[in-house]
């Protein structure tokens, strides 16, 4: 009899995880560098997904179209060893189930998810929700609405969204943490150490390196609790190779 697959439930951050890139940042590098300019300037004043939303308008008043800006996303960084890594891991082990977590927005992430023929693996994001109007300006708004309730984050979230709170809400909507025999997460910036200290350590966190997410670990790793294991990458063709091991063992 054939030996069941583990389920296994691996979680990307998008920018500079999944994509090798920063969506927010290389749209606008792309289309508008003086905005670019701009936005690096106002980043300690403004929350940034209120940023890049008054920034895409200002972009769209200038004349950045909605042609413009979905090409710079199509052409965007994207490793192919990292498009190889999430295909043979799903090809192995069919009870893999993959979820991206982002500060990025809904656009971004669908837009570079087709042109990579990577839609349907991809059917859990949790991000900033976005549309394009009937004018072709681009809407950006924070996932956790700055009008409603807040999330109690003391970790380092984001206002616009505690990744913790997410991944424990969409874990405990499938059964629990019991429903998974491993978590991986993926991840390397600041804000992904939230949701790396509730993974268990069975768990696996893979930390870009050298990025906010291995200086935070560091730093507050272990008097915060972090009970996974870690291990870091610098670049995508690592993860493919641990992704490889995960095949062998699933």
């Amino acid at each position: 009899m054939a030996t069941a697959h583990k389920k296994i439930l691996v979680t990307f951050d998008f920018d500079w995880s999944l994509s090798d890139q920063d969506t927010d940042r290389w749209v606008l590098e792309v289309n508008a560098p003086h905005l670019r300019r701009k936005m690096k300037t106002l980043k300690g004043e403004v929350q940034w997904t209120d940023l890049v939303a008054q920034t895409l308008k200002e972009a769209h008043a200038e004349g950045v179209t909605r042609e413009q800006i979905e090409h710079s996303l199509k052409i965007m960084p994207f490793h192919p060893a990292m498009m190889r890594a999430v295909r043979s891991l799903k090809q192995r082990n069919p009870n893999v189930e993959y979820l991206i977590l982002s500060n990025a927005n809904s656009v971004y992430i669908s837009t570079i998810l087709a042109e990579h023929g990577l839609t349907d693996l991809f059917p859990n994001i949790i991000t900033n929700p976005a549309c394009w109007t009937a004018d072709g300006a681009l809407d950006v708004r924070r996932r956790v609405d700055p009008n409603g309730p807040q999330h109690q984050c003391k970790i380092g979230c984001s206002p616009n969204m505690c990744k913790g709170d997410e991944l424990e809400a969409f874990i405990a909507a499938r059964g629990g943490w019991e429903a998974y025999d491993q978590v991986v997460y993926v991840g390397d910036g600041g804000n992904d150490f939230c949701p790396a200290l509730h993974l268990r350590s069975t768990d696996l966190l893979l930390a870009r390196f050298p990025r906010a997410l291995t200086t935070r670990i560091a730093a507050d790793g272990e008097r915060l609790g972090l009970k996974c294991e870690v291990s870091q990458w610098v670049g995508a063709w690592e993860v493919e190779e641990y992704f490889a091991a995960l095949a062998g063992k699933a």
